[in-house]
């Protein structure tokens, strides 16, 4: 179930909402221009799932967005726990880079077929921190500054939906603001 916890962006101890409830998290995120929107998930997706097989599953919401928002390139990114010292450095190298702040210059869609992934959005004097998983689509404006975090042992499966080829090149803010925050594994163990 989805998870937003706020945080002033000067007092990551501070919590200034925490709420799995769906219509809170919704309006919290509203304010913002951040949408938050649920698709039925369509089945587990398991290390070498065929990309082409999710994308085939969500045909008809991958469409209907696509047209809807203008949106013509859609792709696959995921992570499964692998054991192997090569998966532990590619999954710790992919972490360490999105763990900090950027921004893009068109909105960054993204839907979870399975997993959990953290987007940390910096907006007004907070850091709204919107645990997605399996199920949740949500879109951010572009030019919000933000970081994400796929944990310590990522897993996870989301199509990610651009209007061009370089939509997903992250400007980096060169601000270290993201260091100070609980990471995604100290988020979900603190809800029990």
């Amino acid at each position: 179930m989805t998870l937003l916890h706020v945080m002033p962006d000067d007092a990551p101890d501070t919590v200034l909402l925490r709420t799995r409830d769906a219509d809170e998290i919704a309006s919290a995120l509203r304010e913002h221009s951040v949408v938050l929107r649920h698709w039925e998930v369509r089945g587990p997706v398991f290390p070498g799932t065929d990309p082409a097989e999710v994308l085939e599953r969500y045909r008809a919401e991958v469409d209907a967005l696509s047209t809807a928002e203008s949106l013509s390139l859609v792709d696959i990114v995921q992570l499964h726990p692998e054991d192997s010292d090569a998966w532990r450095e590619k999954a710790a190298a992919a972490r360490v880079t999105f763990l900090e702040e950027h921004r893009h210059t068109e909105n960054e869609v993204r839907f979870f077929a399975h997993g959990t992934g953290c987007f940390y959005l910096h907006l007004d004097g907070k850091v709204l921190a919107v645990v997605c998983e399996a199920g949740d689509l949500l879109s951010v404006p572009a030019g919000t500054t933000h970081w994400f975090d796929m944990g310590p042992v990522p897993e996870f499966c989301a199509i990610r939906f651009f209007e061009r080829e370089d939509g997903w090149v992250g400007d980096f803010t060169g601000d270290p603001i993201a260091q100070r925050f609980p990471r995604l594994d100290a988020l979900l163990a603190a809800s029990g």
